[in-house]
């Protein structure tokens, strides 16, 4: 029991770290959906969702 708190705080910091990498992609994803919806409510549409085959 010499390193009991240097492995709390191991877990702590990758606990922290995991957490604050799940924070970033949720706040990142909201900030994407937010600009797909200004891009389509100004007429810009997906490739994929183009019904033109002439390109």
């Amino acid at each position: 029991m010499n390193h009991i708190a240097y492995v709390t705080a191991a877990y702590l910091g990758s606990a922290l770290a995991i957490a604050g990498l799940a924070l970033w992609i949720l706040l990142d994803q909201r900030a994407r959906k937010r600009e797909l919806k200004e891009l389509e409510a100004r007429g810009v549409r997906r490739r994929a969702q183009r019904t033109d085959t002439t390109s």
